[in-house]
Parts: structure tokens; C-alpha cells; sequence
């Protein structure tokens, strides 16, 4: 089946093909990059329903017969408060508020974010990249670009001229002269409003942290051209699949893109693909808003974090998502009730190959895994075997990431005299003597248990209080 992908760059979906063919006996190798965190804070949980639309990308490619060379990036230096590229380094400036240094908060904050990776289920990429171990590989594509003559030196810093690409903006369809024309805003030494830094100079009154040598001066790079510069060397000048958050479409992307073309000639990924915001109310949730909250604010509060990864299933990756405590208290159930299923259906046999079919077909469709849910609940009213439908939901889960095939009720530790009333009220209900086993639950309830009978036995748990 054809996996179809929508394709932010020609704003249509797309059939995937894989840039280069399979080998004789191997599988194509797909090459995809995902934009990483900037480390100098927690990543919040709307942050996190990319990384989560990403992992479910990278499994639909495996199901689809493809290795997946996975790389991302960690941004330890270079993004400035705006993205605008002016005010402070984030990480400087919250180095200065903690009284921590850069480096220790970005190792600090890496190793938070790959926890909540972990916790989410999430496939960790293939390499890591991180842009302060790839200082030279930066500056060597800043010099292409340069005797490209895509350049200009302000007294802060190398800057692209963006007026020397006549399809500068294309992925976020930017209208540069309007831009141009409606400029209000103060732009130091740009020539155009689109213009931004490759480098920039370490203030001539100030010790930087994170700063190095380069031709032009000390300084350190741009926030953009990491991620030109990582991926192409990880991946080569012209990959399969480029993804990011919506943020990335107006101003970081396009500028990867820009870049590329000057020194390479390619716009550096064949598909470009981007998740959506998570709403907090309104309003997309975000750090310098003030209001966000991270996967350890859902865990404190009780629920899986696998639940935050079911609840993120209600929506179709590039749709908008409202966040709401009942939709969490709703996820957590349904997750609940599907780990239980999958639990008592026993042992799996064989996969019923029309329903894999169908999950295929959905999630081939631009990762519909909202369909893909709904078919899983339809799977488990059908009239299945047991056995079938537990092999088919482990099949689905590979692509689901719940870790359904992991989960055990937790072992109660019942008490003597209530597990004594319950031999009793088993042996009553084997002798058919209905009253009696009746009454034996009632003293069971009485004690705080609460006993369901199912066809795999009888199952106790205390009751809720």
C-alpha cells in the first residue's frame, strides 16, 4: 500500500518514495531529521506532541519496510531570545538567572529531555547532534555561503542577504515586499526584514560562555545554520523528510532551506512535515507565555504518561489539539480499559490480516491514527478469537507505542479473611448455590473489596475510596 504524506513545502500530500532505492537484499534506508529542543528549560507537554507525531512517523516508515536513519539535533547555543535574532542567548540568559553555567544547564536539560522520551515511549534517533560539538562543520557552510556571495558583515555579525534568492520564503509562502514594506520595527543593520545572522560577534565588552574562533571574528553561530549544516552532514544535501513544530514554518525552516540552496543547490529535504500546536485554551501553550506544563505535571497529578500519548491520538497530527483535564481523565480510562483487554485476551496467535490491512491503510493515510484508534476498538467488538485479536492489537501496537504487551495488573495483597470468603464463594458458585455466593460477595464488599467475575476467574480489588 502507497504510504502518502503531506508535504508542507508543495502544500499537498504526496506519495513517499524513498530518495535512493533499496540495495539488492537490504531495505531503503530513509534519511529524516527532527528539529530537537533548545536545552534551557524543560520541554513542555504541547513540545512534546511533535516529538510524539515524529516517533509516529518514524514507526509508520518501519512498518513500511524501511530503515530509518533518524537524526536530531540539541540547540546549546545560538537561539537567541527571539527568533528575529535579537536579545540574548537563551541559554546565557538563563545561565545568569540559575547562577549555573551554560553547559551544566544544557546537559542538565538534555538529560531531562530524554527522560520524558523515555517516559512517552518514544523512539530515541539514531545520532544525536549537538550544535556546540559541530562548531566547524558551521562554519564551513557559512564560508560556502559566503563565497556564494549570499553574504553581508554588520558590526554584530554575518548575515544572509535573503534579496539574493528570488523564492526566499516559499515553504512558509512569505510575502517578502509586504514584509519589506510594512517594516516597523527597529532592524539594526539589516538591509531586509528577512535577513538573518549565520554568526554572530561575542559583544566587544563581554565574556560569552559559549563562544569560538572563527574567520570572521569570536563569536558563535546562528540558530539556523545548525540544522542546515547537521543534517546534510549526517544525511547529505538532499534527504527524504525534514520535520519540525508549526513555529519552524515562518522563520526557522525556511531559512534551513535558504541556506542549503545557496551553498548546495537543494532545499534540503524532499518532504517537509510539521506538527501542530497543543491549545491551552486560546492560546497555543508556550513557554514565554508563561503557561505551560511538563509531562512530570501530569505524572504528579496521577496519570501514565502514555496516557498524554493516547490523548494525543485524538487528533490528527497537523490539526490543532485543546488540552483539558477531562480529556486526560478520558484518555486515561480508555488506556485503562485497553491494557486490560489486551491483557485477559491470553496468548496471541496469528494476525487477522484484513483488519492489519485496514490499520495499514490508515495509518499509510497521512498517519490517521485517530481512524487507526477507532479501528482498534472495532477489532476488539468483533467476533474475533481471543487469540487473533491479542496478536492484531500487538501488531497495531507497533506502530501505537503503548507498550501493551508490558502491562500487569498490580498484584493486591489481599487479606487472610477476605481471601478465605473467597475460596468459599467460589466453591458455592461451583456448587451452584447462588444465595450463598451472593452473600459471601456482600462480605467481601463489607471488608472494602469489591470481586468481578470474568471467563478468565474472579478478579479482587479493593475499592476505591
Amino acid at each position: 500500500m502507497e504510504l502518502k504524506l503531506y508535504d508542507t513545502y508543495t502544500r499537498s500530500i504526496r506519495t513517499f518514495e524513498p530518495i535512493n532505492p533499496p540495495i539488492e537484499g537490504c531495505s531503503a534506508t530513509v534519511g529524516m531529521y527532527t528539529c530537537g529542543p533548545t536545552v534551557y528549560d524543560y520541554a513542555h507537554i504541547g513540545n512534546l506532541r511533535t516529538y510524539i507525531f515524529e516517533d509516529i512517523l518514524r514507526r509508520v516508515l518501519s512498518i513500511n519496510g524501511y530503515e530509518v536513519k533518524h537524526v536530531m539535533n540539541i540547540t546549546d547555543v545560538g537561539h537567541l531570545v527571539s527568533d528575529a535574532d535579537t536579545g540574548e542567548d537563551k541559554m546565557e540568559k538563563c545561565a545568569r538567572r540559575t547562577g549555573k553555567s551554560a553547559w551544566e544547564l544544557a546537559e542538565y536539560y538534555t538529560q531531562a529531555f530524554k527522560n520524558d522520551l523515555q517516559l512517552l515511549n518514544i523512539l530515541e534517533p539514531v545520532i544525536w547532534c549537538k550544535a556546540t560539538d559541530h562548531i566547524e562543520d558551521q562554519i564551513e557552510v557559512i564560508k560556502c555561503i559566503e563565497e556564494k556571495g549570499f553574504t553581508y558583515r554588520t558590526s554584530d555579525g554575518i548575515y544572509f542577504d535573503t534579496s539574493k534568492l528570488p523564492d526566499y520564503g516559499y515553504l512558509a509562502r512569505l510575502d517578502v515586499e509586504g514584509l519589506q514594506a510594512g517594516t516597523r520595527i527597529d532592524m539594526g543593520e539589516k538591509r531586509h526584514i528577512t535577513d538573518f545572522a549565520l554568526w554572530k560577534f561575542s559583544p566587544p565588552d563581554q565574556k560569552r560562555q559559549m563562544e569560538w574562533n572563527s574567520p570572521w571574528g569570536i563569536g558563535f553561530p546562528g540558530w539556523h545554520i545548525e540544522c542546515s549544516a547537521m543534517s546534510a552532514k549526517y544525511l547529505g544535501r538532499f534527504f527524504d523528510i525534514h520535520c519540525g513544530g508549526e513555529d519552524h514554518i515562518p522563520i526557522h525552516h525556511p531559512n534551513e532551506i535558504a541556506q542549503t540552496e545557496a551553498c548546495y543547490g537543494t532545499r534540503l529535504a524532499n518532504f517537509w512535515m510539521h506538527g501542530y500546536f497543543l491549545q491551552a485554551g486560546d492560546e497555543k501553550m508556550s513557554k514565554s507565555a508563561g503557561h505551560f506544563l511538563r509531562l512530570r505535571d501530569l505524572i504528579e497529578k496521577g496519570y501514565d504518561p502514555l496516557a498524554y500519548r493516547f490523548f494525543c491520538f485524538s487528533a490528527l497530527y497537523r490539526a490543532k489539539l485543546t488540552f483539558s483535564w477531562e480529556g486526560m481523565e478520558s484518555s486515561q480510562k480508555a488506556l485503562d480499559r485497553l491494557r486490560l483487554i489486551v491483557y485477559e485476551l491470553g496468548d496471541p496467535g496469528e494476525v487477522d490480516e484484513w483488519y492489519k490491512n485496514q490499520f495499514i491503510e490508515y495509518v499509510n493515510d497521512d498517519l490517521n491514527i485517530p481512524r487507526a484508534i477507532a479501528l482498534t476498538w472495532e477489532m476488539i467488538k468483533s467476533d474475533l478469537i481471543s487469540s487473533a485479536k491479542k496478536a492484531t492489537i500487538l501488531y497495531f501496537d507497533k506502530v501505537l507505542g503503548l507498550r501493551l504487551n508490558e502491562w500487569k495488573p498490580k498484584e493486591e495483597i489481599i487479606p487472610e479473611e477476605v481471601q478465605k470468603l473467597i475460596e468459599l464463594r467460589q466453591k458455592a458458585r461451583t456448587e451452584k448455590r447462588w444465595n450463598d455466593a451472593d452473600m459471601l460477595r456482600n462480605q467481601i464488599s463489607t471488608l472494602g473489596y469489591e470481586i468481578e467475575d470474568t471467563p478468565q476467574g474472579s478478579r479482587v480489588k479493593k475499592k476505591k475510596e
